[in-house]
């Protein structure tokens, strides 16, 4: 059980509540009209290029620990998710900035989680989202209802593009291996309403 917690700590800590919100494309251009954009960015950006919808793998390092995880993007969740792997509503995050940088892109967010609490995140983003890109943040989390989430947190998340999603899983769903037990599905969509419901 203990297992479990250490997992799911890892996964909120790192994926989830490392959280600058994503905005849908004000443009209202689908990921099926133009190529996967590279991680360069245009001038004047309010969100992150959109990914090439299909299965991507992610690996997030934080605090000495490795969490490996597939999560499957379709048009509409890459439009709802960061490029780090967490669906959050606007009304969640108080501030969100994006802005270009050689290769990529650099944001700030601050957001509140719910009893994942309050994280404020400065990071940056390179590589291709037709392929494979890196993000590296600096987070700061306070007010989490579990006492080893807060504080300061660096993340390193490498992402790769596996293909289509396979039989079985639908956009926003992630699967984890948990060190020692099963492999799990969690839809990234229904833990953010979750999240939402835990700040009322």
């Amino acid at each position: 059980m203990r297992r479990v917690a250490v997992v799911c700590a890892t996964l909120t800590a790192g994926a989830v509540a490392l959280a600058a919100c994503s905005k849908k494309d004000e443009t209202g251009a689908s990921a099926g009209d133009a190529p996967a954009a590279a991680a360069t960015a245009p001038a004047a950006m309010t969100a992150p290029p959109r990914r090439k919808p299909g299965l991507w793998s992610h690996t997030v390092q934080t605090a000495g620990m490795s969490q490996s995880t597939k999560v499957c993007l379709d048009e509409d969740t890459d439009a709802k998710m960061t490029v780090w792997g967490q669906a959050a509503s606007k009304e969640m995050c108080s501030e969100q900035s994006f802005a270009p940088a050689p290769g990529g892109f650099t944001f700030r967010s601050v957001c509140n989680m719910g009893s994942s609490g309050t994280i404020t995140s400065n990071g940056s983003v390179t590589g291709d989202f037709g392929s494979a890109y890196t993000v590296k943040v600096k987070s700061s989390t306070a007010g989490a209802a579990s006492a080893q989430m807060n504080g300061e947190h660096d993340m390193t998340l490498t992402a790769r593009w596996e293909g289509p999603c396979p039989a079985g899983m639908k956009g926003g769903d992630v699967k984890v291996q948990i060190p020692g037990g099963p492999e799990m599905t969690i839809n990234m969509e229904q833990m953010t309403a979750m999240q939402a419901g835990g700040r009322k």
